[in-house]
């Protein structure tokens, strides 16, 4: 752990990972915002306000992380989330000390970049940021339950997508990730706003400093993206590695390229 600590390319991947964050967040909650900010008409004086386009939200966060995970994918993998570090390390794919790092860094990012958000849009009145919340008529246990499915089907197609023992993978990767996150949004927006993100929602919890229901945006995530990764991992693609080599993963954060292991196409993880 303390070798990989040494590397620039370590600290290369974290800087990556906080930067995009920075940039996902501005242009995600950004478009969120965007109606807020009424149309002056040609032919009067008054303004038309518009309502929110959930399309367009949903495009825009979808968008902005395939174009993410495009320019720093090869850096960082581009997790730009939590939860899908979290499935990452589950899969061990990324080390412990590298994971909570890059959870760090995410935060840190959500947080600038709803400041900057913050002071754009400072003349919206009651202005929340892109805060999460329940919709009347959602307990805490039914918004719970949204976002531990719709990160679930995201961390799912993650780990699916950038499975290196797989061969019929076809088109951009990253743009699969981007239709799931987009997905997700087209879902539960109208239930929680969409969290699917704890770092997102944590930077708009932070600057409108409103932490109502804030955890489910933490939990939620953080079992959908974990149970994900397991059942890909021990269930629908089994992998052939022990808890040893698991742990020397989690500490080295070094795997060697993925290979097949005979005729059921399993996968023999070691560490470098």
């Amino acid at each position: 752990m303390a070798s990989e600590f040494k590397k620039m390319a370590f600290w290369r991947a974290v800087i990556a990972e906080f930067l995009a964050m920075i940039m996902f967040v501005f242009i995600s909650i950004g478009a969120a915002l965007g109606f807020n900010f009424p149309i002056q008409e040609k032919t009067n004086e008054t303004a038309a306000g518009r309502t929110q386009d959930i399309v367009k939200v949903s495009l825009a966060f979808g968008l902005s992380i395939a174009t993410m995970a495009q320019s720093v994918g090869h850096i960082s993998g581009a997790h730009l989330n939590p939860a899908v570090t979290l499935g990452c390390l589950l899969s061990c794919q990324i080390s412990i000390l590298k994971a909570v790092l890059y959870i760090i860094a995410q935060c840190l990012g959500a947080v600038v970049a709803t400041a900057i958000l913050s002071a754009i849009t400072s003349n919206l009145p009651g202005n929340t940021l892109g805060l999460n919340g329940l919709s009347n008529g959602v307990t805490a246990g039914q918004g719970l339950g949204v976002e531990i499915m719709v990160t679930f089907q995201l961390v799912l197609c993650v780990v699916a997508v950038t499975d290196r023992r797989r061969r019929d993978v076809s088109g951009s990767v990253p743009l699969a990730i981007g239709l799931s996150v987009a997905l997700g949004h087209l879902i539960a927006i109208d239930y929680t706003g969409c969290g699917m993100n704890p770092a997102r929602s944590f930077g708009s919890a932070v600057v409108a400093k409103n932490f109502q229901y804030h955890w489910i945006f933490w939990v939620g995530p953080m079992i959908g993206g974990a149970a994900a990764a397991i059942i890909y991992d021990f269930i629908l693609a089994p992998r052939t590695s022990d808890l040893t080599d698991r742990l020397k993963v989690w500490t080295n954060g070094q795997v060697e390229e993925y290979e097949l292991d005979g005729e059921d196409a399993r996968m023999e993880m070691k560490p470098k």
